[in-house]
Parts: C-alpha cells; sequence; structure tokens
C-alpha cells in the first residue's frame, strides 16, 4: 500500500500570500494513500528538507509531493533529500502552485482550490510512479567552442588550461570577432588590440587548443559528454600547414579592388588576403568570388593570372582545393556565436544608403582605428576631409516599440557607452569638432560608466539633446541637415553636420537560429539563446551539456562578456572531469507486440534516439514472423515526450510519465471540477 506525504511550501508570502496553505495541507491530507500533510515555511530551507527527511523515515514514506514552486527551481534539490532518505528519487513529485498559481491571481479561495487540486493530482501520479534508476554513459573530454571572439577565446583558454582538449570553430578565416575590429574600449579607453591580440596569441600556443578557421558547424547528434559533431571546413585555396603569413601573395594580386570587409567595405582588399597584421591564424585566403584564376577554372581555363601561386615561395597555393567535412566527438559544446549590428539600410529617415557621410558606430569604429582604412585619421567617406560637425544618434533600431518591424523593442545596452566613448576620442583628437548626441535616455549601469558618461559632458564639452532626429537629409554642398526634436526645450532643431554617426542596434548572428535547431536548445523571439534558468543557469542552455557565453544570449558589453564566458568554461569543466554521466531515466520506451513500425516516432524524435530493427515473433501455429519495430537509445533519449504523442498505435510510452500517470492526473483535477 502507497504511503504518500505531502509537504506544502509557504515560499515566505510568495504562496501563502496567496493560498491558504493550512487548508492545502489539511484537505490532501484527507485523499487516499496519503499517510502525512503538513506546511513549513521554506520547504527548500535546510530545517524544511530534515522535516521532509525524517517523515520519510518515521512514518515510511513511498512517496513524495511537494505543493511548492515550479519543478525547474528545485526539483532536483528535493529529489536528492529523499535519495539521503532511503527513499528512490523518481518517488518524488512537484506540484507548482507557485507560478502556476499563485502568481497568477489575487483570489485566496480560488488560488486556494487550484492548488489543492494540482495536489491532488500529483498525488495521483506519485501512486502510480515506479522506482526508476539512472543509467551512466562514458563522456568524451574534449569541448568544442562555437565563435572565436573574445566570447570564445575566453571559454577555450580556461578549458584548455584546465588540461582539456578544444576546438575553436570560426567561420571567419581569422579569430578575433568584433572586438578585434574595435579602436579603445570603455570606460578606460585602453586599446582593444592590446587586449585581445594577446589572447588570440595565447590560443594559437596552447598545445590543447586547435583553431578551425574558416569552417562552420553543419550537423550535431548525440547527447550531453557525447556529441557527434560535423564540420564543414571552407576551401582557402591555400595550404595551412605551408603558409607562413609572409604576405607575398597579397602584394602581387592583381585584383586589388575587391571589398574590405573587415573595415566594413570602407576600403579594397585583394582577392587573396589576409585579414589584419594580428590574425590568428595568419594565413592567406583566396576570395574565389573575385580571384581571376579560379573564375576562369569555373569556366574551363586554367591559363589566367596565377600571380599568387607562381610568387608563393612556400608553394602553399592550391587552387584544387575542395570544402570538406570533418566528424569530431565532443562532451560539452559552447556557444559563442556573438552579434551582428542591425541593417541600417530599412532606416530610410537617417539616409544611410544616401549618403556615405551617414555611419554606424562600427564603421565610425573603424574610421578611428590606427589600422582602418585611413590609418587612424577621423575622414569623411565622402571626400576624405576632416568632419567639424559630428551628430551621434542613439538608439538606431533599439527600443523601438513604436515600430517593432523595423528593429527590436529591447535596449542594446552598450550603445550609450561606446557613443560616449567615440565623442570623448573625436573632442580629445579634434578639439575643434563640434559633437551632438541625440538620445532618448542614457543608461550608465557598470562600473565606472556613469563618470565616464559625465566626463563627455563636463570635460570634453559634448553636446548630449535629449530627443529624437526625426530625419536626415543629404545637402547639395556635402553637408547633412539632421532635424531633431529637442524635449528639454520642448523644440524642433536643424543641425548643419558633416558626418552622423547611427548607435546601431545589436542583433544575434545570423547563424544563431539554425545552430540552435542543430543542438536542439532554445532561442526567444529576437533570435537569442535562452538559459536553462536566467538567474540560477546564466551560463547554460536548456539542453543539457550545451553553455552559453557572450552576445549569443543577449547585449553585453566586453567584461560581462568576458565573465560569462569564464562561467560556461567552468561548467564545462565541471562537465569533463567526470569520467561517466548519470542518464536521465525518464525514457521513451515501446511495446514491441503494439508497435506497427510506421516511423513516426523516429522521423518527430529530435534527439536521434529512436531506431528500428527487424525482430522475430512467435506468429500463430509457431510460426515466425519478422516485424520492423522501433527501439530507443535511453543514453540518447532526454524524455521529451514527443515519440509518444506522434504514436498512432499507442506503442510508444515514457517512464516516469506514462499515459496511465497523466490520465490520473486529469482525473485528479476533474474531481474539483
Amino acid at each position: 500500500m502507497e504511503r504518500i506525504g505531502v509537504f506544502v511550501c509557504h515560499c515566505g508570502t510568495n504562496i501563502a500570500g496567496t493560498v491558504d496553505v493550512a487548508k492545502v495541507a489539511e484537505e490532501l491530507g484527507k485523499v487516499d494513500g496519503v499517510a502525512y500533510s503538513t506546511h513549513y515555511t521554506y520547504m527548500c530551507s535546510s530545517a524544511g528538507q530534515k522535516m521532509i527527511e525524517d517523515h520519510i523515515k518515521e512514518d515510511k514514506l513511498t512517496g513524495v509531493v511537494l505543493c511548492s514552486c515550479s519543478p525547474r527551481m528545485h526539483e532536483k534539490t528535493f529529489r536528492a533529500c529523499a535519495e539521503r532518505a532511503g527513499l528512490n528519487p523518481y518517488k518524488v513529485e512537484v506540484a507548482n502552485i507557485r507560478e502556476q498559481d499563485s502568481w497568477i491571481t489575487k483570489d485566496i479561495p480560488t488560488a486556494t482550490e487550484k492548488a489543492i487540486a494540482l495536489g491532488k493530482a500529483a498525488v495521483a501520479k506519485t501512486i502510480l510512479d515506479t522506482p526508476l534508476t539512472a543509467g551512466e554513459t562514458p563522456v568524451t573530454k574534449r569541448a568544442l567552442v562555437i565563435g572565436g571572439g573574445i566570447a570564445g577565446i575566453t571559454a577555450a583558454l580556461d578549458i584548455a588550461d584546465a588540461g582539456f582538449p578544444v576546438d575553436i570553430v570560426e567561420k571567419k578565416p581569422t579569430i578575433g570577432g568584433k572586438m578585434a575590429q574595435l579602436d579603445k574600449t570603455f570606460p578606460t579607453l585602453d586599446c582593444a588590440s592590446c587586449i585581445v591580440t594577446p589572447r588570440m596569441t595565447e590560443v594559437s600556443q596552447n598545445p590543447n587548443i586547435r583553431i578551425l578557421s574558416y569552417s562552420e558547424v553543419s550537423d550535431v547528434k548525440g547527447y550531453i559528454g557525447n556529441f557527434s559533431v560535423d564540420i564543414l571546413r571552407h576551401a582557402r585555396y591555400v595550404d595551412e600547414e605551408k603558409c607562413t603569413g609572409c604576405g607575398e601573395c597579397t602584394e602581387h594580386c592583381p585584383m586589388k579592388k575587391v571589398p574590405n570587409d573587415f573595415n566594413l567595405n570602407l576600403n579594397n582588399k585583394t582577392a587573396v588576403y589576409i585579414p589584419f597584421a594580428q590574425a590568428v591564424p595568419k594565413i592567406a585566403t583566396i576570395d574565389s568570388n573575385y580571384c581571376l584564376h579560379l573564375k576562369a577554372m569555373a569556366k574551363g581555363k586554367d591559363n589566367v593570372c596565377g600571380m599568387c601561386e607562381k610568387v608563393c615561395g612556400a608553394g602553399a597555393i592550391n587552387f584544387h582545393a575542395k570544402d570538406e567535412t570533418i566528424t569530431e566527438k565532443y562532451g560539452a559544446i559552447v556557444v559563442a556565436t556573438g552579434y551582428n549590428p542591425i541593417d541600417l539600410k530599412k532606416f530610410d529617415e537617417f539616409a544611410y544608403a544616401q549618403s556615405p557621410d551617414v555611419v554606424s558606430s562600427l564603421e565610425f569604429e573603424r574610421l578611428c582605428n590606427a589600422s582602418g582604412p585611413t590609418n587612424g585619421v577621423l575622414l569623411r567617406p565622402s571626400d576624405g576631409k576632416p568632419p567639424k560637425t559630428i551628430v551621434f544618434v542613439q538608439c538606431v533600431g533599439s527600443r523601438c516599440s513604436a515600430d517593432s518591424s523595423k528593429g527590436h523593442e529591447y535596449c542594446s545596452k552598450v550603445c550609450c557607452m561606446y557613443t560616449a566613448k567615440h565623442a570623448i576620442l573625436t573632442r580629445d583628437h579634434y578639439p575643434d569638432t563640434t559633437c551632438y548626441v541625440f538620445y532618448i535616455d542614457v543608461r550608465t549601469p557598470g562600473k565606472s560608466f556613469d563618470e565616464f558618461y559625465r566626463r563627455a559632458v563636463e570635460q570634453y564639452g559634448v553636446h548630449y539633446i535629449k530627443g529624437m532626429v526625426g530625419k536626415v537629409t543629404p545637402q547639395s554642398d556635402g553637408s547633412l541637415d539632421v532635424q531633431g526634436s529637442d524635449l528639454i526645450l520642448n523644440r524642433q532643431v536643424h543641425i548643419k553636420a558633416d558626418m552622423v554617426v547611427l548607435a546601431a542596434s545589436i542583433e544575434a548572428d545570423k547563424s544563431a537560429r539554425p545552430l540552435a535547431t542543430m543542438l536542439t536548445t532554445s532561442m526567444d523571439n529576437n533570435d537569442f539563446f535562452l538559459e536553462a534558468h536566467v538567474k540560477l543557469r546564466p551560463v547554460e542552455s536548456p539542453t543539457a551539456g550545451i553553455f552559453l557565453a557572450g552576445c549569443c544570449v543577449g547585449p553585453r558589453d566586453i567584461p560581462e562578456t568576458v565573465a560569462q564566458s569564464s562561467g560556461a568554461a567552468a561548467k564545462a569543466i565541471c562537465l569533463l572531469v567526470k569520467d561517466k554521466l548519470k542518464n536521465n531515466p525518464c525514457t521513451a520506451h515501446p511495446d514491441e507486440n503494439m508497435c506497427n513500425g510506421c516511423g513516426q516516432c523516429e522521423n518527430v524524435c529530435p534527439y536521434g534516439a529512436i531506431s528500428y530493427v527487424d525482430k522475430d515473433f512467435r506468429g500463430p501455429n509457431r510460426t515466425t514472423i519478422t516485424r520492423h519495430v522501433s527501439q530507443v537509445n535511453t543514453a540518447m533519449c532526454q524524455g521529451c515526450g514527443a515519440c509518444t504523442v506522434a504514436c498512432p498505435s499507442g506503442a510508444m510510452d515514457l517512464h516516469g510519465f506514462s499515459n496511465k500517470q497523466i490520465l490520473a492526473e486529469v482525473d485528479a483535477v476533474c474531481q474539483n471540477l
């Protein structure tokens, strides 16, 4: 006979403020099979857990029901508590009477009635629970970091320093990400390259790190501790083992008007190129879209140009190289796919597509950078003259609650600070230049951030105007008429500017959505990866073994990115140090006698855990019948239940969440109606 213990948590006043917890405990104590029922202020506390342990032993409880907060918060806590008392941890059920009850109503009688119904449902399921035992699988002691920006670099170095091999997959020819394109960093104004390039060198020199640049993840299979990843390595047409990075090929290449994407197309490069002087790996790459020889080869000719091959002393040029896919095994994956600025061409009112002197903040960064297209001298892109008046426009594509079709409702978090940085650097290097900043609000929440902003206003005389720019109009004399509103003075203003700098919204990288599909992890409506729990598990994804770092989760600055990346690395290390992992025993299992081999379960399984085999069954008159039936790899199955829903014959069921258990919960709830 089942003896269930019910423990109702007050959760301070989160639950008790809306639910009559004493009445819930009293009513659930009357349910058949319940041997003990009580309530307590904080069941998750040490005292609360000891209470549960003591009653499991004293009352010989065979199952436990917690009426408390979401199982995402403390299910593991309560299962561990039950296991310490000698009870199978999978005989513990959590009835969520906080998020699903007390937090959604202020009506105490209604909330109390629902809490009782949820508690009865949990009791009904617990009575049918069977003890489950977790299996074990070995761990592949190797990590994959997807993305080679400062987030990926930090995570890879931390994991490698712990003694584990790491592969960095970066889609660009070099690691470094957006930080390698910056000039200075706020609020200290130290050189971005002086920070990131030594870290890039550390990566290249670390024996535990392999850099797979100019590569992309094309497929991911497997599960925590045992991921199988296909990596597409794009053809560089340059042998990475032979290339010395001397740059001889780039000097002799006749195709010198190829848009330079590292400088955001503000100048040109050659068809064979090294992205920048400190690139890691420092290996040339040939752009097949512009290379004369490769374009001729596509037409069946092999005698056009080839100058780079002729001058390469190392013999590294290989025009016959092909894309290749390699498959590697990993125990943990860190996602660090970064961000991209929003496409500003959709904002016609700012004339970004009409005037070269309207630039994005990242383009302005390159114009100020010593390694940029103007060698660090701030010049107008249109005529190469120094600008005398610059207008900075904040929140372009951010906080667009009025028109979310053009931008995003969220704040991009770093724009206020890097605009202040741009204005300070401009006024510091060019004191005769007048700077205006149009802003909605100035947001400076970080350490020394507000002091930095005040320095821009008080020390450098930057003119901050509270209001939005309505229109930027190019003039016949080459200037830009900036029309905006000054909400403090309650008037419209017109400023004749030489340049306009748009603080572009931060967006998730375009590779994030397809990558999330491959990883079977969750994303929000803005294509940022979702954390398993925003407060308690901020660097973990809901999919076990996948960890998150940097701007793939949302907009953040460099210090926050580095901190989160180290956190993700620490979590990955905690996984990799284990020789074996316990599997989730709540897995699918088929009834082979009912399975008709239709394949529906295999089609819907996001983890690739279901396959089909031919099995012999005893037929009429002792004949042998061979049937096509499903089988489940319990190590790969994550217990999502998709197969049980898809199975038309009802052959597939789920340990811990069987159809019988679910229907028992429904019946218990319906009794209260």
